[in-house]
Protein backbone atom coordinates (compact mmCIF):
# COMPACT_ATOMS: atom_id res chain seq x y z
CA UNK A 1 0.00 0.00 0.00
CA UNK A 2 1.01 3.09 -1.06
CA UNK A 3 1.74 6.66 1.38
CA UNK A 4 -1.22 7.59 -0.96
CA UNK A 5 -3.41 4.73 -0.65
CA UNK A 6 -2.38 5.13 3.37
CA UNK A 7 -3.98 8.43 3.19
CA UNK A 8 -6.91 7.88 1.41
CA UNK A 9 -7.86 4.85 4.12
CA UNK A 10 -7.24 7.64 7.16
CA UNK A 11 -9.55 9.81 5.42
CA UNK A 12 -12.12 7.64 4.86
CA UNK A 13 -11.79 6.28 8.18
CA UNK A 14 -12.33 9.72 9.58
CA UNK A 15 -15.46 10.26 7.26
CA UNK A 16 -16.73 6.90 8.79
CA UNK A 17 -16.56 7.92 12.04
CA UNK A 18 -17.55 11.64 11.81
CA UNK A 19 -21.28 9.50 10.63
CA UNK A 20 -20.85 6.94 13.00
CA UNK A 21 -20.47 10.08 16.17
CA UNK A 22 -23.22 12.17 14.30
CA UNK A 23 -25.77 9.12 13.95
CA UNK A 24 -25.05 8.11 18.13
CA UNK A 25 -25.73 12.01 19.25
CA UNK A 26 -28.92 11.88 17.24
CA UNK A 27 -29.82 8.77 19.09
CA UNK A 28 -28.95 9.97 22.13
CA UNK A 29 -31.21 13.04 21.80
CA UNK A 30 -34.01 11.77 19.96
CA UNK A 31 -33.99 8.11 20.00
CA UNK A 32 -33.67 5.10 17.88
CA UNK A 33 -35.35 5.86 14.15
CA UNK A 34 -38.42 3.95 14.72
CA UNK A 35 -39.22 6.08 17.81
CA UNK A 36 -38.88 9.40 16.34
CA UNK A 37 -42.12 11.48 14.03
CA UNK A 38 -38.90 12.90 11.77
CA UNK A 39 -36.46 11.16 9.17
CA UNK A 40 -32.59 12.30 9.44
CA UNK A 41 -30.69 12.82 6.06
CA UNK A 42 -26.78 12.81 6.60
CA UNK A 43 -24.34 14.81 4.35
CA UNK A 44 -22.64 11.82 3.18
CA UNK A 45 -26.52 10.80 1.66
CA UNK A 46 -27.69 8.03 4.41
CA UNK A 47 -31.24 8.87 5.37
CA UNK A 48 -33.26 7.38 8.42
CA UNK A 49 -36.21 7.02 8.24
CA UNK A 50 -39.07 6.39 10.49
CA UNK A 51 -41.97 3.77 10.03
CA UNK A 52 -44.98 5.84 10.29
CA UNK A 53 -46.28 8.86 9.06
CA UNK A 54 -42.72 11.81 8.77
CA UNK A 55 -43.59 15.54 9.90
CA UNK A 56 -39.92 16.80 8.54
CA UNK A 57 -36.89 16.16 7.60
CA UNK A 58 -33.72 17.27 9.62
CA UNK A 59 -30.87 18.17 7.05
CA UNK A 60 -27.30 17.72 8.45
CA UNK A 61 -25.58 19.38 5.49
CA UNK A 62 -21.56 18.43 7.24
CA UNK A 63 -19.77 16.82 9.59
CA UNK A 64 -19.10 19.92 12.00
CA UNK A 65 -23.27 20.76 11.88
CA UNK A 66 -24.22 19.00 15.15
CA UNK A 67 -21.25 20.10 16.98
CA UNK A 68 -22.07 23.83 16.37
CA UNK A 69 -25.66 23.03 17.11
CA UNK A 70 -24.97 21.39 20.30
CA UNK A 71 -21.98 22.77 21.73
CA UNK A 72 -22.33 24.50 23.95
CA UNK A 73 -26.14 23.50 23.94
CA UNK A 74 -28.80 26.56 23.86
CA UNK A 75 -31.91 27.71 22.62
CA UNK A 76 -30.01 30.01 20.29
CA UNK A 77 -27.15 28.06 19.25
CA UNK A 78 -29.59 25.30 17.63
CA UNK A 79 -31.40 28.41 16.48
CA UNK A 80 -28.38 29.72 14.68
CA UNK A 81 -27.41 25.98 13.62
CA UNK A 82 -31.08 26.67 11.12
CA UNK A 83 -30.24 29.83 10.19
CA UNK A 84 -27.13 29.88 8.82
CA UNK A 85 -27.01 26.56 7.16
CA UNK A 86 -25.41 24.22 8.72
CA UNK A 87 -29.12 22.08 9.37
CA UNK A 88 -31.86 22.45 7.08
CA UNK A 89 -35.75 21.50 7.49
CA UNK A 90 -37.69 20.14 4.79
CA UNK A 91 -41.42 19.69 5.68
CA UNK A 92 -43.45 20.64 8.82
CA UNK A 93 -41.15 23.59 10.67
CA UNK A 94 -43.90 24.08 13.29
CA UNK A 95 -43.20 20.39 14.48
CA UNK A 96 -39.38 20.98 13.92
CA UNK A 97 -39.62 23.67 16.42
CA UNK A 98 -40.11 21.02 18.68
CA UNK A 99 -36.30 19.98 18.23
CA UNK A 100 -35.07 22.88 21.35
CA UNK A 101 -37.27 21.66 23.77
CA UNK A 102 -36.65 17.43 23.14
CA UNK A 103 -32.82 18.52 23.59
CA UNK A 104 -33.18 20.66 26.46
CA UNK A 105 -35.29 17.72 28.28
CA UNK A 106 -32.25 15.48 27.45
CA UNK A 107 -29.18 17.65 28.48
CA UNK A 108 -31.03 18.38 31.99
CA UNK A 109 -29.91 14.63 32.65
CA UNK A 110 -25.80 14.99 33.78
CA UNK A 111 -25.19 11.43 32.36
CA UNK A 112 -26.73 11.67 29.53
CA UNK A 113 -25.09 15.54 28.92
CA UNK A 114 -21.71 13.26 29.35
CA UNK A 115 -22.05 10.38 27.44
CA UNK A 116 -23.44 13.39 24.31
CA UNK A 117 -20.29 15.36 24.71
CA UNK A 118 -17.66 12.82 24.07
CA UNK A 119 -19.71 12.09 20.94
CA UNK A 120 -19.99 15.55 19.98
CA UNK A 121 -16.21 16.13 20.70
CA UNK A 122 -15.51 13.24 18.42
CA UNK A 123 -16.68 15.80 15.52
CA UNK A 124 -14.90 17.91 13.89
CA UNK A 125 -15.04 21.77 14.52
CA UNK A 126 -15.81 23.17 10.97
CA UNK A 127 -14.80 25.97 9.58
CA UNK A 128 -16.12 29.23 10.86
CA UNK A 129 -19.30 30.37 8.91
CA UNK A 130 -18.78 32.91 6.17
CA UNK A 131 -21.11 34.23 3.68
CA UNK A 132 -20.02 37.31 1.31
CA UNK A 133 -23.65 37.91 -0.08
CA UNK A 134 -25.43 37.44 3.24
CA UNK A 135 -23.63 38.29 6.48
CA UNK A 136 -25.32 36.88 9.69
CA UNK A 137 -24.86 39.48 11.57
CA UNK A 138 -26.38 42.45 9.53
CA UNK A 139 -29.03 40.46 10.89
CA UNK A 140 -28.07 40.59 14.75
CA UNK A 141 -29.79 43.37 16.60
CA UNK A 142 -26.99 42.98 19.70
CA UNK A 143 -25.76 46.26 18.18
CA UNK A 144 -28.71 48.34 19.08
CA UNK A 145 -26.97 48.33 23.10
CA UNK A 146 -25.51 51.38 21.49
CA UNK A 147 -28.62 53.56 21.18
CA UNK A 148 -29.17 53.70 24.83
CA UNK A 149 -31.08 52.15 27.93
CA UNK A 150 -33.68 49.56 26.68
CA UNK A 151 -37.21 51.45 26.16
CA UNK A 152 -35.76 54.24 26.17
CA UNK A 153 -37.43 56.75 23.11
CA UNK A 154 -34.34 56.44 21.08
CA UNK A 155 -34.05 52.65 21.22
CA UNK A 156 -37.55 52.19 21.20
CA UNK A 157 -37.48 54.02 17.15
CA UNK A 158 -33.92 51.83 16.39
CA UNK A 159 -35.53 48.56 17.46
CA UNK A 160 -38.86 49.27 15.71
CA UNK A 161 -36.84 50.49 12.37
CA UNK A 162 -34.63 46.49 12.74
CA UNK A 163 -38.03 44.86 12.49
CA UNK A 164 -39.71 46.55 9.95
CA UNK A 165 -37.22 47.97 7.71
CA UNK A 166 -36.83 44.53 6.23
CA UNK A 167 -38.83 46.31 3.64
CA UNK A 168 -42.44 46.78 2.58
CA UNK A 169 -42.15 44.22 0.11
CA UNK A 170 -40.76 41.15 2.10
CA UNK A 171 -43.72 41.90 4.44
CA UNK A 172 -46.13 41.72 1.69
CA UNK A 173 -45.68 38.61 0.25
CA UNK A 174 -47.38 36.48 3.37
CA UNK A 175 -49.89 39.41 4.80
CA UNK A 176 -53.52 39.64 3.97
CA UNK A 177 -53.87 41.97 0.82
CA UNK A 178 -54.72 44.69 3.95
CA UNK A 179 -51.50 44.59 5.41
CA UNK A 180 -52.73 43.42 8.95
CA UNK A 181 -49.98 42.41 11.41
CA UNK A 182 -51.52 41.22 14.06
CA UNK A 183 -53.45 37.87 15.25
CA UNK A 184 -56.76 37.51 12.45
CA UNK A 185 -60.05 36.11 13.92
CA UNK A 186 -61.19 33.00 12.87
CA UNK A 187 -64.93 32.54 14.06
CA UNK A 188 -65.79 29.73 12.17
CA UNK A 189 -62.14 28.55 11.93
CA UNK A 190 -62.59 28.24 7.91
CA UNK A 191 -61.91 31.32 6.86
CA UNK A 192 -59.74 32.91 4.10
CA UNK A 193 -56.81 34.92 5.63
CA UNK A 194 -58.38 38.09 4.32
CA UNK A 195 -61.54 36.83 5.44
CA UNK A 196 -60.32 36.45 9.01
CA UNK A 197 -58.02 39.77 9.12
CA UNK A 198 -60.96 42.06 7.71
CA UNK A 199 -63.25 40.60 10.32
CA UNK A 200 -60.92 41.55 13.18
CA UNK A 201 -60.71 44.59 12.34
CA UNK A 202 -64.43 44.94 12.16
CA UNK A 203 -64.63 43.00 15.55
CA UNK A 204 -62.42 46.16 17.16
CA UNK A 205 -64.37 48.76 15.59
CA UNK A 206 -67.08 47.26 16.99
CA UNK A 207 -65.98 46.44 20.71
CA UNK A 208 -65.27 50.29 20.51
CA UNK A 209 -68.29 51.01 19.12
CA UNK A 210 -67.26 53.68 16.89
CA UNK A 211 -69.84 56.04 16.17
CA UNK A 212 -69.47 58.36 12.86
CA UNK A 213 -68.05 61.72 13.59
CA UNK A 214 -65.99 60.25 16.66
CA UNK A 215 -62.50 60.82 16.66
CA UNK A 216 -60.30 57.51 16.55
CA UNK A 217 -56.26 57.06 18.05
CA UNK A 218 -54.20 54.25 16.90
CA UNK A 219 -51.47 53.60 18.55
CA UNK A 220 -48.82 51.46 16.52
CA UNK A 221 -50.56 51.87 13.85
CA UNK A 222 -49.01 50.14 11.06
CA UNK A 223 -49.59 50.10 7.62
CA UNK A 224 -52.96 51.55 8.12
CA UNK A 225 -55.56 49.10 7.95
CA UNK A 226 -57.24 49.79 10.87
CA UNK A 227 -57.73 53.11 10.96
CA UNK A 228 -58.29 52.84 6.98
CA UNK A 229 -61.43 50.30 8.10
CA UNK A 230 -62.51 52.58 10.35
CA UNK A 231 -63.08 55.58 8.51
CA UNK A 232 -64.32 53.46 5.67
CA UNK A 233 -66.87 51.94 7.24
CA UNK A 234 -67.53 53.54 10.62
CA UNK A 235 -66.87 57.20 9.57
CA UNK A 236 -64.60 58.44 12.39
CA UNK A 237 -61.87 60.54 12.29
CA UNK A 238 -58.89 58.75 12.76
CA UNK A 239 -55.07 59.69 13.64
CA UNK A 240 -52.55 56.81 13.07
CA UNK A 241 -49.09 56.85 14.71
CA UNK A 242 -45.80 54.60 14.19
CA UNK A 243 -41.82 54.83 14.92
CA UNK A 244 -41.75 53.40 11.49
CA UNK A 245 -41.25 55.97 8.69
CA UNK A 246 -41.17 52.89 5.90
CA UNK A 247 -44.75 51.84 7.35
CA UNK A 248 -45.70 55.87 7.68
CA UNK A 249 -45.37 56.12 3.95
CA UNK A 250 -47.04 53.08 3.01
CA UNK A 251 -49.97 54.11 5.03
CA UNK A 252 -50.19 57.83 3.68
CA UNK A 253 -50.39 56.37 -0.11
CA UNK A 254 -53.16 54.21 1.02
CA UNK A 255 -54.91 56.99 2.24
CA UNK A 256 -54.48 59.51 -0.37
CA UNK A 257 -55.20 55.97 -3.28
CA UNK A 258 -58.52 55.47 -1.07
CA UNK A 259 -58.64 59.90 -0.70
CA UNK A 260 -59.04 59.53 2.90
CA UNK A 261 -56.87 61.96 3.37
CA UNK A 262 -59.92 64.13 5.10
CA UNK A 263 -60.62 61.94 7.72
CA UNK A 264 -57.35 59.53 8.11
CA UNK A 265 -53.80 60.89 9.47
CA UNK A 266 -50.69 59.35 9.65
CA UNK A 267 -47.93 60.38 12.03
CA UNK A 268 -44.56 59.37 12.88
CA UNK A 269 -44.15 59.60 16.63
CA UNK A 270 -43.92 58.17 20.03
CA UNK A 271 -46.61 57.17 22.25
CA UNK A 272 -44.69 58.77 25.11
CA UNK A 273 -45.57 61.91 23.20
CA UNK A 274 -49.34 62.19 23.93
CA UNK A 275 -49.54 64.88 26.30
CA UNK A 276 -52.66 65.15 26.53
CA UNK A 277 -53.78 68.32 24.73
CA UNK A 278 -55.15 66.30 22.02
CA UNK A 279 -58.02 64.01 22.89
CA UNK A 280 -60.00 61.08 21.72
CA UNK A 281 -62.65 59.33 21.53
CA UNK A 282 -61.89 56.14 21.78
CA UNK A 283 -58.51 54.71 21.01
CA UNK A 284 -57.01 51.18 20.06
CA UNK A 285 -53.41 49.89 20.11
CA UNK A 286 -53.19 46.35 18.30
CA UNK A 287 -49.96 44.41 18.50
CA UNK A 288 -48.17 47.50 20.14
CA UNK A 289 -47.63 46.25 24.02
CA UNK A 290 -45.20 43.83 23.07
CA UNK A 291 -42.42 46.69 22.53
CA UNK A 292 -43.03 48.49 25.59
CA UNK A 293 -41.40 46.61 28.32
CA UNK A 294 -43.00 46.09 31.56
CA UNK A 295 -41.47 48.82 33.54
CA UNK A 296 -42.38 51.43 31.14
CA UNK A 297 -46.49 49.99 31.60
CA UNK A 298 -47.02 52.82 33.87
CA UNK A 299 -46.05 55.05 31.08
CA UNK A 300 -47.89 53.75 28.18
CA UNK A 301 -51.05 53.55 30.21
CA UNK A 302 -50.56 57.27 31.38
CA UNK A 303 -50.22 58.25 27.69
CA UNK A 304 -53.23 56.93 26.61
CA UNK A 305 -55.53 57.50 29.45
CA UNK A 306 -54.66 61.56 29.66
CA UNK A 307 -55.28 61.09 25.50
CA UNK A 308 -58.67 59.66 26.23
CA UNK A 309 -61.88 61.61 26.77
CA UNK A 310 -64.04 60.93 29.74
CA UNK A 311 -66.77 58.23 29.38
CA UNK A 312 -64.50 56.87 26.42
CA UNK A 313 -62.93 53.75 25.49
CA UNK A 314 -59.63 52.01 24.85
CA UNK A 315 -59.27 48.26 22.93
CA UNK A 316 -55.87 47.42 23.88
CA UNK A 317 -54.52 43.68 21.72
CA UNK A 318 -51.44 41.89 22.47
CA UNK A 319 -49.21 39.15 22.94
CA UNK A 320 -48.97 37.94 26.93
CA UNK A 321 -46.62 35.49 28.25
CA UNK A 322 -48.88 32.11 30.08
CA UNK A 323 -45.35 30.85 31.36
CA UNK A 324 -44.17 33.90 33.36
CA UNK A 325 -47.70 33.69 35.53
CA UNK A 326 -47.37 30.12 36.28
CA UNK A 327 -45.27 28.83 39.39
CA UNK A 328 -41.59 28.55 38.82
CA UNK A 329 -38.60 26.22 40.49
CA UNK A 330 -35.92 28.22 42.19
CA UNK A 331 -33.81 27.20 39.60
CA UNK A 332 -35.82 27.89 36.54
CA UNK A 333 -34.04 31.88 36.27
CA UNK A 334 -30.44 30.09 35.71
CA UNK A 335 -31.62 27.78 33.53
CA UNK A 336 -33.02 30.09 31.20
CA UNK A 337 -30.03 32.02 31.63
CA UNK A 338 -27.88 29.52 30.40
CA UNK A 339 -30.32 27.96 27.94
CA UNK A 340 -30.65 31.43 26.43
CA UNK A 341 -34.31 31.27 26.23
CA UNK A 342 -35.80 33.82 23.48
CA UNK A 343 -32.51 34.89 22.43
CA UNK A 344 -33.37 33.97 19.21
CA UNK A 345 -36.21 36.46 18.67
CA UNK A 346 -34.83 39.19 20.97
CA UNK A 347 -31.47 39.09 18.95
CA UNK A 348 -33.13 38.02 15.89
CA UNK A 349 -36.82 39.02 15.21
CA UNK A 350 -38.05 41.50 18.22
CA UNK A 351 -35.06 43.49 19.96
CA UNK A 352 -36.25 44.44 23.47
CA UNK A 353 -39.16 42.85 23.08
CA UNK A 354 -40.97 41.68 26.71
CA UNK A 355 -43.57 39.63 26.94
CA UNK A 356 -45.72 40.09 30.29
CA UNK A 357 -48.22 37.92 32.12
CA UNK A 358 -52.40 39.26 31.54
CA UNK A 359 -52.09 40.00 35.34
CA UNK A 360 -49.34 42.98 34.99
CA UNK A 361 -50.93 44.17 31.45
CA UNK A 362 -54.44 44.62 33.53
CA UNK A 363 -52.87 45.81 37.21
CA UNK A 364 -50.82 48.99 35.47
CA UNK A 365 -53.81 49.91 33.07
CA UNK A 366 -56.06 49.92 36.37
CA UNK A 367 -53.12 51.61 37.90
CA UNK A 368 -53.45 54.48 36.07
CA UNK A 369 -57.31 55.15 36.44
CA UNK A 370 -58.95 52.73 33.49
CA UNK A 371 -61.34 50.52 34.32
CA UNK A 372 -61.38 46.95 32.53
CA UNK A 373 -64.71 46.11 31.22
CA UNK A 374 -64.19 42.85 29.04
CA UNK A 375 -61.37 41.00 28.16
CA UNK A 376 -60.98 38.27 25.65
CA UNK A 377 -58.48 35.17 24.87
CA UNK A 378 -57.44 35.04 21.07
CA UNK A 379 -55.13 32.12 21.58
CA UNK A 380 -55.74 30.27 19.36
CA UNK A 381 -56.82 32.43 16.78
CA UNK A 382 -52.83 33.77 16.59
CA UNK A 383 -51.79 30.12 16.32
CA UNK A 384 -53.83 30.19 12.55
CA UNK A 385 -53.14 33.06 12.13
CA UNK A 386 -49.11 32.28 12.26
CA UNK A 387 -49.51 29.02 10.48
CA UNK A 388 -51.61 30.85 7.39
CA UNK A 389 -48.00 33.11 7.26
CA UNK A 390 -45.31 30.48 7.59
CA UNK A 391 -47.04 28.56 4.69
CA UNK A 392 -47.72 31.69 2.21
CA UNK A 393 -43.79 32.95 3.30
CA UNK A 394 -43.01 29.24 2.13
CA UNK A 395 -44.74 29.30 -1.05
CA UNK A 396 -43.10 32.62 -1.94
CA UNK A 397 -39.41 31.66 -1.24
CA UNK A 398 -37.34 32.28 -3.63
CA UNK A 399 -39.04 35.90 -3.90
CA UNK A 400 -38.08 36.05 -0.08
CA UNK A 401 -35.01 35.04 -0.46
CA UNK A 402 -34.64 37.66 -3.63
CA UNK A 403 -35.88 40.71 -1.49
CA UNK A 404 -34.11 40.15 2.02
CA UNK A 405 -31.88 37.47 1.59
CA UNK A 406 -31.53 33.45 3.32
CA UNK A 407 -30.59 34.54 6.10
CA UNK A 408 -33.97 36.68 6.64
CA UNK A 409 -36.33 34.04 4.87
CA UNK A 410 -34.45 31.45 7.63
CA UNK A 411 -35.01 33.88 10.56
CA UNK A 412 -38.52 34.26 10.02
CA UNK A 413 -39.54 31.13 8.42
CA UNK A 414 -38.40 29.55 11.98
CA UNK A 415 -39.58 32.33 14.06
CA UNK A 416 -43.47 31.71 12.87
CA UNK A 417 -43.20 28.55 13.44
CA UNK A 418 -41.96 28.70 16.45
CA UNK A 419 -44.47 31.19 17.64
CA UNK A 420 -47.42 29.07 16.07
CA UNK A 421 -45.97 26.03 18.32
CA UNK A 422 -46.32 28.58 21.73
CA UNK A 423 -49.03 29.72 21.18
CA UNK A 424 -51.05 26.37 20.49
CA UNK A 425 -49.40 24.56 23.49
CA UNK A 426 -50.04 27.44 25.86
CA UNK A 427 -46.77 28.91 26.55
CA UNK A 428 -47.62 32.51 25.42
CA UNK A 429 -51.49 34.08 24.80
CA UNK A 430 -53.06 37.13 23.15
CA UNK A 431 -55.63 39.20 24.44
CA UNK A 432 -58.17 41.94 23.99
CA UNK A 433 -58.57 44.07 26.84
CA UNK A 434 -61.60 46.88 26.51
CA UNK A 435 -60.45 49.02 29.16
CA UNK A 436 -63.02 52.64 30.13
CA UNK A 437 -62.32 55.88 31.30
CA UNK A 438 -65.14 56.72 33.22
CA UNK A 439 -66.47 60.53 33.15
CA UNK A 440 -67.25 62.48 36.63
CA UNK A 441 -69.98 60.29 36.99
CA UNK A 442 -68.86 57.13 36.65
CA UNK A 443 -70.75 56.60 33.29
CA UNK A 444 -68.75 54.96 29.95
CA UNK A 445 -70.03 54.57 26.37
CA UNK A 446 -70.51 51.01 26.68
CA UNK A 447 -73.82 48.97 25.90
CA UNK A 448 -75.07 47.06 29.31
CA UNK A 449 -74.37 43.59 27.53
CA UNK A 450 -72.32 42.03 24.44
CA UNK A 451 -75.31 41.04 22.66
CA UNK A 452 -74.37 43.94 20.04
CA UNK A 453 -71.10 42.37 19.32
CA UNK A 454 -72.41 39.21 18.10
CA UNK A 455 -75.47 40.69 15.88
CA UNK A 456 -73.38 41.15 12.71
Amino acid sequence: MTAHDVSIAKTDGRKEAYVLAARNVVKMLFGPPEERSFAVRYWNGEVETPPGDIEFTLVIRHPAALRRMLLPPSELAIAQSYLFGDVDVVGDMEHAATIADLVAKREKSPRRALALLRQLLALPRGADRDSEDDDPESHDARGLAEGGPAHSEQRDARAVRFHYDVGNEFYALWLDRQMVYSCAYFARGDETLDEAQEAKLDLVCRKLRLAPGERLLDIGCGWGALVLHAARHYGVRATGITLSERQAEFARERVAREKLHDRVTIETRDYRSLDGRETFDKISSVGMIEHVGLARLPAYFAAAYRSLLPGGLFLNHGIVSIDDARPRSRFDPLWRRLWKRDRFIRRYVFPDGELVPSSAVIASAEAQGFELRDVESLREHYAQTLRHWGRRLECRAAEARQIAGDVVYRIWRLYMAGSARAFASGHIGVIQSLLAKADAMGRVHVPRTRGDLYAH
